[in-house]
């Protein structure tokens, strides 16, 4: 917020409207001059507080691809997209504490969307503090607090496949201390056959001031759900009744039920008015159970870490260094899957098949440094170590069969170098950086589930070009980019049987793109604001070379990426707090086998939303929203399973197919104390 805009306050209308403007303002995370790119609050209710996916993809360059409520994965210009279930290849923070785990996987589906302020994102390997890996880094941040207030709220959300949501709020800061208390309970018996979802999630948020210099924050956040699994489907399934679980999981009831727990302190210190120093202690608990139609998973892990750096200025530059290192204890056994015995009443545990502990270490120390050239022009370099560490142990094989080993992977040293240019109206940057993904790991065995120690990491290079604009008082807002990344030691996992793959090092990629976003606010009338933004993504992704069990792929698009990607909207707004919300979203056709031999089909999908905002006395505001999603009722693909393998004769099951037509409508009840 700007001081002369602070000035001009006269009366308590005026100044609750510059309130709102402050919980909107999350501070930027991203160090220095980094490029990155935020979803504030109001664009993320643009799709009801279930719909991520379409949330997350508004940002070009991105792409969430959602096989259900449980079942999704974030591919950043195409970084991810061969990987069979999941995200990785990208780091993830929970206000400024890492939630990925210790094979690189993250799980945005662990946090409630109502409780989150903003979503940035820094796409590619530039975000040297935040781990330097190739899909770079997603960072969530809770809702900023309001000085001042205290504040009750309850949203309640019905809609289609017998959807309700429930989430309560509790919000109290002054001027040392905040604290925010979050429950909040999710149902719903999804689209297709065996899709219940239900999960009840608490969080809480605490900052607590001790004196001028030191601050204390506290982080809890607890998630406990059921989600029952339908699976991907073939062609025909698809075309014919797209709300048609795979048979052998409708068969066993699959489902999986976690239970997952993050805990954190952050200590923030200010050793001189430009000196700062932040440590944050985590722990994290995940206790997963999932019985599958081939056998059960059982399995628990115990995460530990730290995450410590010091900020300042040094004359007319500024720095950062740092570390952060994460150890976790992976636990985890399969068990026979009786279901076929057990009268049609689904999963039913058996014999153990197997017993294994893993332990993961990860280390990053970073360093950035930030020095004005010139009034105008910037430069900043940073620099990233990894380094990481496998102890596999077979517990339930003591014999020649045992498969217990060790792998540590060569140390990463991973430079990083931007420049940015000031302009009159915006900036201009420029940038070049080294990334790296570790294997996951499925990757990291042989057919014979033995850690293969001549797997290698993916290492590439980003370089871009790109800058951010604002015309007619900050009304007319312009972004764009455009890169290349070349990645080298490819990593392939290939599906040898229903729960098996093995990986491999196949090749070097190419990914080049292009990323433009622009929105624009203007009057229509004396009461009236429209707002339509367009945000488009261009992903020229190929393999550069490519051999894989004889065949050559060598020049085909990358498998799993959509080549061209649309997302656009209006928002028309009146000032008595009445909105109407249209969006439109295109995906392309994407190449499922790396042989381009099929594609999904591309897709248009309309989503319409109206909003009113109700004040009812001076302490009681109501908030009412409808909506309604896949407005032509189209049928599509909102995930895919690339390279999917048939077993026992069964079609390769490729699709996980998206909702038909549906609606949801919330009521938001506040009470300020």
């Amino acid at each position: 917020m700007h001081t002369h805009a602070q000035n001009k306050v006269k009366d308590s209308v005026t100044a609750l409207k510059e309130v709102v403007v402050i919980e909107q303002g999350i501070q930027k995370k991203a160090n220095g001059i980094t490029a990155s790119q935020t979803l504030e609050k109001l664009e993320m209710e643009r799709f009801g507080p279930l719909d991520v996916a379409a949330t997350i993809n508004q940002i070009s360059g991105v792409y969430m691809l959602s096989g259900a409520l449980n079942t999704n994965r974030i591919t950043i210009r195409g970084v991810g997209a061969r990987t069979p279930f999941g995200t990785n290849k990208l780091r993830m923070y929970f206000n400024n504490i890492p939630i990925t785990n210790g094979t690189g996987t993250s799980e945005l589906e662990a946090y409630d969307l109502q409780n989150l302020g903003a979503i940035e994102v820094i796409k590619g390997p530039k975000a040297t503090t935040f781990g330097s890996n190739l899909g770079g880094a997603i960072i969530l941040n809770t809702k900023a607090p309001e000085v001042g207030r205290t504040q009750v709220s309850n949203t309640i959300t019905t809609g289609s496949y017998d959807l309700f949501k429930n989430n309560l709020s509790i919000r109290h800061s002054e001027e040392n201390m905040n604290l925010n208390v979050s429950y909040n309970h999710l149902q719903t018996n999804g689209f297709r056959q065996n899709n219940r979802f239900e999960r009840d999630g608490l969080l809480l948020t605490s900052s607590l001031r001790l004196g001028n210099r030191d601050k204390l924050d506290v982080l809890f956040n607890h998630i406990d759900y059921t989600a029952q699994i339908a699976s991907s489907i073939n062609q025909t399934d698809f075309e014919e009744d797209p709300t048609r679980a795979a048979g052998n999981w409708l068969a066993a009831q699959g489902f999986e039920a976690n239970k997952y727990t993050l805990a954190g302190l952050t200590y923030t210190h200010r050793f001189l008015p430009n000196v700062t120093h932040k440590t944050s202690v985590f722990y994290t608990y995940l206790d997963h159970y999932e019985p599958r139609p081939f056998n059960i998973l059982d399995e628990f892990t115990n995460g530990f870490g730290l995450r410590s750096l010091i900020e300042g200025e040094w004359g007319k530059m500024n720095y950062t260094v740092g570390t952060e290192l994460y150890k976790d204890e992976y636990n985890w056994g399969t068990y026979e899957n009786l279901y076929r015995q057990n009268n049609g009443q689904g999963s039913l545990q058996g014999n153990e098949l197997s017993r294994n502990k893993e332990f993961r270490d990860q280390l990053n120390l970073f360093a950035t440094l930030s020095l004005p050239i010139t009034e105008r022009l910037t430069a900043q370099g940073g620099l990233n170590f990894n380094s990481t560490r496998w102890d596999f142990r077979d517990l339930f094989n003591s014999d020649a069969t045992n498969r217990s080993a060790e792998r540590r992977f060569n140390g990463l040293l991973l430079p990083n170098l931007s420049l940015q240019y000031q302009l009159p109206k915006g900036q201009l940057y420029a940038n070049v950086g080294r990334g790296f993904s570790n294997p996951s790991l499925e990757e990291t065995l042989t057919p014979d589930g033995v850690i293969n120690p001549d797997i290698a990491q993916e290492t590439g290079t980003n370089y871009e070009l790109g800058g951010q604009f604002s015309w007619f008082n900050n009304r007319l807002r312009l972004r764009g980019a455009i890169y290349r990344m070349d990645i080298k030691n490819l990593l392939v996992a290939q599906r040898v049987g229903e729960d098996e793959f093995i990986g491999k090092n196949a090749g070097q990629t190419r990914h080049q793109g292009l990323e433009l976003d622009v929105s624009y606010n203007f009057s229509i009338g004396p009461n009236l604001m429209l707002a339509p933004h367009f945000s488009y993504t261009l992903n020229d992704h190929s393999f550069v070379e490519f051999l894989d069990r004889g065949n050559d792929y060598s020049g085909n698009p990358l498998t799993g990426v959509p080549k061209n990607r649309l997302n656009a909207g209006l928002t028309l707004s009146h000032d008595k707090g009445l909105q109407f919300l249209l969006t439109h979203q295109f995906v392309d056709e994407i190449p499922l086998t790396d042989a381009n031999s099929l594609q999904s089909e591309a897709f248009h999908l309309f989503n319409a939303q109206v909003r009113y905002a109700l004040p009812l006395t001076e302490k009681f505001s109501l908030d009412l929203n409808v909506g309604l999603n896949n407005i032509f009722d189209r049928k599509y693909a909102q995930s895919v399973l690339i390279n999917a393998v048939g077993f026992g004769g069964a079609a390769p099951r490729y699709f996980y197919p998206g909702n038909d037509r549906n609606y949801y409508a919330g009521l938001q009840l506040i009470y300020n104390l």
